[in-house]
């Protein structure tokens, strides 16, 4: 499971109001703060006390505090890689450079006596360097690695190459992280930021909970709301969607399930959320929202995810076909073979290309706005929930 962390703004809120948001933050279970330090005009001595303030009122709040920093700026304090004690005064938990001074500095940095965390830019093409520190010793208690948030819009990275650089930086072994944006009203960020402060462009306008969904099923580590204030309606929204899932042990098919332990071990769970159709029938609401485990073998075809599971939930009740005036079913349609098809009655399954409506299967719902990005992203064997969405 992802931690969950948010971003303030010293300099442009007083600290009282801060700490409200700190308050609210740690009661949805929130446990890092991210803050620009380098981006923040005044003396040495105006931000450094700051930050002091500020890092003490996290760590009432039992929140983990990571300041942005680059080589120059530190420069400007008289900091250097060989003497962090500065922000060991200030008592500060994770120093994120956004450039990096060079791998044997960074090396230098990771090696600081007090405990401080290092965490290098995500964004930047840092593999070589990830390749010398891991050489050198250094482990995931001293180092991670932090993806950039971009103020204006149509900036944020591409889909696919967050994806990708994801997935080659994996494999050392460094916890990840990302910004998605809140879309409260009258919020604020870096650089007069208006637009949120998200990681990746094409998430830039989700809501939060599905940008959180999408950012856990890319095993991002720590997912942090890049501007503030979020509101209370997206902790709220983000802590439904984390909720631990319903043990296995608690469904009728844990008997057989347990035959495949190997398959279950190490399974991921998600929500997905679905528009119901009309004239959904009880049963199949049932077998949607209410039947669990809902899971893909694996052994699917590219037209559709499916899970196997509904069809043991209706023995001896009934999925009446119905006509569906579609000669089609699209990419998002939720499905449930219906009795016209008796042995598989039961089943749900999700288009991911479009297949014909062969009278087999009941159109139950939709995915939601922006919930086929989760279906791309769902793996073989991640046990799924579905959950009502509103109309929209």
């Amino acid at each position: 499971m992802s931690q969950s962390g948010i971003s303030v703004y010293p300099d442009l809120r007083p600290l009282a109001e801060i700490r409200e948001y700190f308050a609210l933050a740690a009661r949805y279970g929130f446990k890092r703060v991210f803050s620009s330090m380098f981006s923040v005009e005044g003396t040495n001595e105006e931000i450094v006390a700051y930050f002091r303030d500020l890092i003490a009122s996290a760590h009432q709040y039992g929140m983990e505090v990571s300041l942005d920093v680059n080589p120059a700026f530190l420069g400007k304090l008289g900091v250097s890689p060989e003497d962090l004690s500065l922000f060991a005064d200030i008592k500060c938990d994770i120093l994120r450079m956004d450039l990096s001074y060079g791998k044997e500095k960074d090396l230098i940095l990771c090696q600081n006596p007090y405990g401080i965390k290092i965490q290098l830019n995500a964004s930047m093409g840092i593999e070589e360097e990830l390749k010398y520190l891991k050489e050198n010793g250094v482990d995931s208690s001293r180092l991670l690695l932090g993806h950039n948030f971009y103020p204006q819009r149509y900036t944020g990275l591409k889909w696919k190459a967050f994806i990708d650089t994801n997935e080659r930086l994996r494999p050392y072994g460094y916890p990840i992280d990302a910004f998605i944006a809140s879309h409260n009203k009258n919020t604020h960020g870096v650089w007069d930021a208006r637009d949120g402060l998200p990681t990746v462009e094409r998430m830039r306008d989700y809501p939060a909970d599905l940008a959180y969904r999408i950012m856990e099923l890319l095993n991002v580590d720590c997912i942090l709301f890049g501007n503030a204030y979020a509101s209370e309606d997206e902790f709220r929204a983000i802590e439904e969607v984390s909720k631990a899932p319903r043990p296995l042990e608690s469904s009728p098919l844990y008997p057989m399930f347990r035959s495949f332990g190997a398959m279950l071990k190490n399974s991921r769970q998600t929500v997905l959320k679905v528009i119901p159709a009309e004239g959904i029938s009880e049963m199949e609401r049932y077998l949607l929202f209410e039947w669990h485990p809902q899971m893909d073998f694996g052994d699917s075809s590219e037209w559709i995810w499916r899970s196997r599971t509904g069809r043991f939930g209706n023995e001896n009740r009934a999925v009446v076909p119905r006509k569906e005036e579609c000669e089609f079913f699209e990419k998002g349609d939720v499905v449930m073979v219906n009795d016209s098809y008796k042995h598989y009655s039961g089943e749900v399954q999700i288009v991911r290309l479009p297949i014909r409506n062969d009278g087999q299967r009941n159109l139950v719902g939709k995915l939601a706005e922006g919930e086929t990005d989760l279906l791309d992203l769902i793996q073989d064997g991640d046990i799924v929930t579905f959950v009502a969405a509103a109309q929209q």
